[in-house]
């Protein structure tokens, strides 16, 4: 097996392992296109759970530093020193768009919530916004799409948020401080006014980018008419409608 070979396969591996949602988004696109996408979802993964590497906030820091490091390397061909590092350098254009996201994942470093919604809602661009639009451009997608990429991807990033909130604030680390019911309720709404524009991308092969982002409709739309959006089980879907609904997107689009 060549280098890039088992890179690819480490990578697919990662996220298997990690994001089995995003996992079964990958494997509903056409078997021609994960390999493009494998190596920036595993990265991601890296990314998100550097903070997580350690209670003291400056070496988590220093995991994210490593990374934003590793990924600026590659614009210079220079191939990270890790397993998924091969794999990274075959999408080395897309995978820059992950610096951003590193660069925002410092603030999950620190206990302190945003100060404000549009903090979160910057937080979410540079994020899940940054990796959409990655995973979008590895597929072709033209620089156009960008902005509405982004957008679903921000919308689709505050579905994921939102159901693991709790679990976040039980951690010491909520994404805000305390917000009311009414307030989740908005910022429910707002994710779906971003989800809209990617409705009329012409994307082609570059549509299977958004796929991960299947549920965000569903659980958003539970979230703006739940009275209690954080309580225990609001926003969990049916293993049914999570398969019926991943199926309806891989057929009809997000």
């Amino acid at each position: 097996m060549s280098d890039l070979a088992a890179s690819l396969q480490a990578s697919a591996e990662a996220v298997r392992q990690g994001d089995p949602d995003r996992f079964a988004a990958t494997m509903a696109a056409p078997a021609e296109l994960r390999d493009r996408l494998w190596p920036l979802y595993a990265a991601n993964l890296e990314i998100a759970r550097a903070p997580w590497a350690s209670s003291e906030p400056m070496v988590a820091e220093m995991r994210l530093q490593w990374w934003v490091d590793a990924l600026e390397a590659l614009s210079e061909e220079r191939e990270p020193p890790h397993e998924i590092g091969p794999a990274l350098v075959s999408v080395a254009a897309p995978a820059r768009h992950l610096i951003a996201a590193a660069e925002a994942r410092r603030a999950d470093c620190w206990p302190e919530p945003f100060d404000d919604i549009s903090s979160l809602w910057a937080y979410l661009d540079q994020t899940a916004g940054a990796l959409y639009w990655a995973a979008a451009e590895a597929l072709g997608a033209p620089n156009e799409a960008e902005i509405a990429v982004r957008s679903f991807g921000a919308g689709a990033g505050l579905a994921a948020l939102l159901q693991a909130w709790s679990d976040l604030a039980a951690r010491g680390r909520p994404p805000l401080a305390a917000p009311d019911a009414a307030t989740l309720r908005q910022l429910a709404a707002e994710g779906q006014a971003r989800l809209e524009p990617a409705r009329k991308l012409r994307l082609g092969a570059a549509k299977a980018a958004l796929l991960p982002g299947w549920q965000a409709r569903a659980v958003l739309a539970r979230a703006h008419g739940s009275d209690d959006p954080l309580a225990p089980g609001a926003l969990v879907l049916s293993e049914f409608r999570r398969r019926s609904g991943l199926l309806r997107a891989a057929l009809l689009g997000v």
